[in-house]
């Protein structure tokens, strides 16, 4: 399984972005797709995941503002990200999981977003 993770950049304090998850592979195994997101000097904390069976989850931090979607018939998983803070600057991992759980078994390399004014 390989994740191409892209779509981060600079964005003003209250602006959007999308990030885009791009699958290949043996994807027939994956059944969760995960966003994870690591700030300097923090641990790497999961942000949203969405199954196969379509069970969607959200951290705390990011509810209302953040939408995971899928579209199967490109393989691509998004994360829609609005009303972005200065404290969702972190580099953003896709990652891809053999159980319909939070756990990770591959990723993907990380796409910086930076949310400064």
């Amino acid at each position: 399984v390989q994740l191409q993770a892209s779509g981060g950049g600079l964005v003003q304090p209250g602006g959007s972005l999308r990030l885009s998850c791009a699958a290949s592979g043996n994807i027939f195994i994956i059944k969760a797709i995960l966003w994870y997101r690591q700030a300097p000097g923090k641990q790497r904390d999961l942000v949203a995941g969405i199954t196969t069976g379509g069970k969607i989850n959200y951290a705390d931090s990011v509810k209302g503002r953040f939408t995971i979607s899928r579209d199967n018939a490109k393989n691509m998983v998004y994360l829609q990200m609005s009303s972005l803070k200065p404290e969702d600057t972190a580099v953003y991992y896709c990652a891809a999981g053999l159980r319909a759980t939070t756990t990770a078994d591959y990723w993907g390399q990380g796409t910086q977003v930076t949310v400064s004014s």
